[in-house]
């Protein structure tokens, strides 16, 4: 009869770690927000292409440029709000 109550609080043990590593992994993979940041690298190059065109466009470069700052804030704002 001991040999089971010993497995049960083994059992328990096991499943309470389990469970606490799991919780932990499940929260870094949320706080690193590699999407996130990978998107924001993107969009910074982008930008460095933007920079690099003829500036004869229209001005569409330059509302792109625009945009694509618009978008970068957005990011950090999106990163910002999930590190919360």
């Amino acid at each position: 009869m001991a040999d089971i109550r010993i497995s049960r609080v083994r059992f328990a043990a096991a499943l309470g770690g389990g469970v606490l590593i799991g919780a932990l992994a499940s929260g870094a993979a949320f706080a690193v927000q590699g999407h996130m940041l990978n998107a924001r690298a993107d969009l910074y190059a982008a930008n460095r292409q933007l920079q690099l065109a003829i500036a004869d466009k229209g001005g569409h470069r330059v509302n792109a440029m625009n945009l694509v700052e618009q978008a970068i804030g957005e990011v950090n704002a999106g990163i910002a709000a999930g590190a919360e």
